[in-house]
């Protein structure tokens, strides 16, 4: 007799077998306090994502945060162990310890959390508050692509405001390429970042590094002011009273750094010299030094910081005047642009009068979406030749790649003006692209093809 294909119905449950034991194994997991919980999740990222701080089959616990202020969290070795080799050598290594309560002081609960949650879930939950901290966890348990989540997420929120704290824990966590990105927001926009709360909150070799640096693009008073800022703050970080006395300790050696002998005389003798942190005999010789043919040998840097070089974008590859035109009169030229990496606007560049010298008064503004990120009121110069002549805002403005941003001038001047022709939508200004287009905003005239604002000045 030939073999049956399939087996007998003798050998395959009754449907009313498959419901009576189906009863039986809900029954069960009831008893157990649980329910068909699997069958409502089709892929095992979201079956896992259920086990996230869930004490259910729970086989280790973690007391996570400083003392009076923990929180216990549930976890499981192996999707821990999946998704971090340091869990891996933890719990299943050589030197593994069977530990059900693990205590970890160094990590607040949220961040932990929030580890956890990527680790379980494949999920980045960040947010301003707690993604330093984030970090830290990310890169005390090496779990790589979140710790590169949280430098991203930091690099995108950079600014003046937060560059000098950013500096320290990037080059605490050893993160090269955001270290970079702060020292170019902090060379570009020194006095905004030194002018910061965040920059009294920095430890002091990056004090030391910041007032070190050659390219930093501010006043020497406001170096020293800032100096002085952190040093009284450091003064309550060690429990002393914010004396003059307490504050010239504190700074220490780094006080050298700054470099007072460049301030413009009338900066250093109603501020410095009036500050009392320098000694009688410092303040003595720098005035020397100010006016003695004979000059002495100071502590101090007596060169100058070099800065940053501004570099200037033109969009226009020619320029004309006519007997009827340009005329301003109070209307707004206006220009919008975009460019494919951060840089910082220090102002424009604009041309004067086509009839001879003549002096122009000039409202310049930056705006994003409609949003004004700067303005300023401003007269300047011009000798009646066709060149550029600059404009700037009172600090350098932040943008940002891939957006556009709205560049306007009100100019109010009786003469007639030189204006663009042969506007570019496309610019190259070393490694970063310009990109042109025209704004609803201009109400006089200016374009793409011709018009106002010949030029952006930029650092990069």
């Amino acid at each position: 007799m030939a073999a049956e294909l399939f087996p007998t119905k003798k050998l395959l449950p009754s449907i009313q077998q498959y419901q009576q034991q189906n009863r039986t194994n809900n029954n069960t997991a009831a008893a157990q306090g649980c329910c068909n919980w699997q069958g409502l999740y089709p892929t095992i990222r979201e079956r896992n994502s259920v086990m996230f701080n869930n004490e259910m089959m729970a086989d280790v616990h973690f007391v996570v945060g400083p003392p009076g202020g923990t929180q216990r969290v549930p976890g499981h070795k192996y999707v821990l162990a999946v998704g971090s080799s340091v869990f891996h050598a933890m719990f299943y290594g050589e030197l593994a310890e069977d530990q059900e309560e693990i205590r970890i002081p160094d990590v607040e609960p949220p961040s932990f959390l929030a580890m956890l949650k990527y680790i379980y879930c494949d999920e980045i939950d960040l947010c301003a508050d707690t993604v330093l901290a984030t970090l830290y966890a990310a890169k005390k348990y090496i779990v790589p692509h979140l710790a590169r989540a949280c430098v991203n997420f930091l690099e995108t929120s950079l600014s003046a405001k937060n560059a000098c704290v950013l500096l320290s824990q990037s080059c605490l966590f050893e993160e090269p390429d955001l270290t970079q990105r702060c020292w170019e927001v902090i060379d570009a926009q020194a006095e905004l970042a030194l002018r910061s709360e965040g920059f009294c909150d920095i430890d002091t070799q990056t004090l030391e590094s910041i007032l070190r640096r050659e390219t930093l693009n501010a006043k020497e008073m406001v170096v020293f002011e800032a100096a002085l800022n952190w040093a009284e703050a450091e003064c309550q970080r060690q429990d002393l009273s914010p004396t003059i006395e307490n504050r010239r300790l504190v700074l220490g050696k780094a006080i050298y750094l700054i470099r007072i002998p460049t301030m413009v005389l009338e900066d250093f003798a109603n501020g410095a010299a009036q500050s009392g942190v320098l000694t009688l005999n410092e303040t003595n010789d720098i005035f020397l030094w100010y006016t003695a043919a004979k000059k002495p040998d100071l502590l101090f840097c007596t060169k100058p910081r070099k800065g940053l070089a501004p570099q200037r974008c033109h969009r226009f590859q020619s320029c004309a005047y006519r007997s009827n035109q340009w005329r301003y009169r109070g209307r707004c030229d206006s220009i919008q642009f975009a460019v494919d990496k951060r840089v910082f606007i220090a102002g424009f560049g604009l041309y004067g009068s086509s009839c001879g010298s003549a002096e122009y008064n000039a409202k310049i503004e930056l705006k994003r979406q409609g949003v004004p990120m700067a303005q300023r009121i401003i007269k300047y110069f011009s000798d009646g030749s066709s060149n550029t002549f600059p404009v700037f805002f009172d600090y350098p403005v932040q943008i940002e790649p891939d957006t556009f941003y709205t560049a306007s001038v009100v100019l109010d001047g009786n003469e007639l003006s030189y204006f663009g022709q042969e506007g570019m939508t496309e610019v190259q200004c070393g490694k970063v692209t310009f990109q042109f287009q025209c704004s609803s905003d201009s109400t006089n005239g200016t374009g793409v093809q011709g018009g106002q604002i010949p030029e952006l000045i930029f650092y990069a």
